[in-house]
């Protein structure tokens, strides 16, 4: 009899060990479906609806909070940068609504102290971190990937358009290099002029991302004419920044 409660409690104690390690496995992948259904309702060809998220703001919330229950050292490389680059711009847009409707800029949410991205309003693996934090001492220097700069989203109209899905690591290359063409290749954010290429103001602020060169980053997504033109005058080609806009990308 004694034996067989050893065995017994032995069996009890193994299912018991499984059963924590799936829920502590099951904790750290993170559920989307609260946020792909703020995306899909309010984010349009990259203008965001801030009026609407307003009215869902306790929906976001929800988001942000299963985001807290993550422990982002324990995922995949890819949905490291995913995860962080979901928060960024999650807690972005609870930025914006901290001051919503009165905010025409994200810039109306800083201080003569401290801009809105030195502000400690990220809650991520029990810590109170910054967005600054996310993105300049995790997501570039961990990743090292210039791509991160069409992810992540500043709530300002010359940035790159928030992306109407969440980014998910079985899919983050293909989202990455989608965002990336579709910036780079729009007229409103880069054009060639002669033999001047206007590019977003991004590409000077975080030049040493782009290791290769501008151009040649440019060469790897650009298409059509633009492509045909500016193989034409490779060679030749000057770089010039373009003004920022950094009004509210609502709608």
């Amino acid at each position: 009899m004694r034996k067989a409660l050893i065995i017994f409690f032995g069996t009890v104690s193994i299912f018991a060990g499984v059963g924590m390690i799936t829920k502590s496995l099951a904790g750290n992948t993170a559920d989307h479906d609260l946020y792909v259904e703020l995306l899909g309702k309010y984010v349009q060809a990259g203008a965001v609806n801030y009026k609407g998220l307003k009215s869902e703001e306790a929906t976001l919330d929800a988001y942000l909070a299963v985001l807290e229950t993550i422990d982002p050292e324990s995922l995949s490389r890819d949905d490291q940068f995913a995860f962080y680059a979901n928060a960024y711009n999650a807690w972005t847009i609870k930025l914006i609504l901290s001051g919503y409707p009165g905010v025409k800029s994200i810039k109306d949410l800083g201080s003569l102290l401290k801009n809105p991205w030195k502000k400690k309003i990220a809650r991520i693996d029990g810590k109170i971190v910054t967005l600054d934090h996310i993105e300049h001492d995790i997501l570039r220097p961990r990743f090292k990937d210039p791509r991160v700069h069409f992810a992540i989203n500043c709530a300002a109209k010359s940035c790159p358009p928030l992306s109407d899905e969440p980014f998910s690591g079985d899919t983050l290359d293909r989202q990455l290099d989608q965002l990336t063409r579709a910036f780079i290749n729009d007229p409103n954010n880069n054009y060639l002029k002669g033999n001047e290429l206007y590019v977003s103001s991004i590409f000077k602020w975080f030049k040493t991302d782009f290791k290769d060169g501008i151009v040649n980053f440019f060469f790897k997504y650009v298409e059509g004419d633009l492509k045909t033109n500016l193989k034409t005058i490779e060679n030749k080609v000057k770089v010039k920044y373009l003004d920022y806009d950094w009004s509210l990308n609502g709608k």
